[in-house]
């Protein structure tokens, strides 16, 4: 819960609680807070078990916690029913970067060699000029496309 209260703030908080209670009445009030707390938290489980209850056999695998939103998220996200862990293992971002970088500057990369004959047309060195309108395409030629447009 307080993960990120160090050691110099927690003596800090035991000196003002010394100082504001005294010696005295420490015990009493760390016994009662605790008290406090241990009841709340009997209360909290006490209801959610009633939730769980009412809401019937079909969601007794039910989280408060998935109601968090990124937890509700990262739990669905993880689920490998929707294959989407192979999907995001299987995608490259260096490469495709740098494959439209390469595609940017006209040069080709080595995986676009092969697929040079898709997007440049003869002798433009990878790069095709899109402002230019031809009035037919030649036979069995691939009409140009644009990179930034896909």
């Amino acid at each position: 819960m307080f993960n990120d209260i160090g050691a110099l703030e927690v003596v800090t908080l035991v000196v003002l609680a010394v100082l504001v209670f005294g010696p005295d009445k420490l015990p009493k009030v760390i016994q009662d807070v605790t008290r406090t707390i241990r009841k709340i938290r009997e209360f909290s489980d006490s209801a959610k078990q009633d939730i769980r209850n009412e809401l019937g056999p079909e969601f007794k695998d039910f989280e408060f916690e998935d109601l968090n939103p990124k937890t509700f998220i990262r739990k669905q996200l993880d689920n490998d029913e929707l294959g989407l862990k192979e999907i995001r293992n299987g995608f490259d971002l260096k490469k495709e970067m740098a494959e439209l970088t390469d595609a940017v500057h006209g040069r080709e990369s080595e995986s676009s060699s092969s697929d040079s004959a898709v997007g440049a047309s003869s002798g433009s060195g990878g790069a095709v000029d899109m402002a230019k309108k031809r009035e037919k395409l030649e036979l069995e030629e691939r009409p140009p496309y644009d990179l930034d447009a896909t």
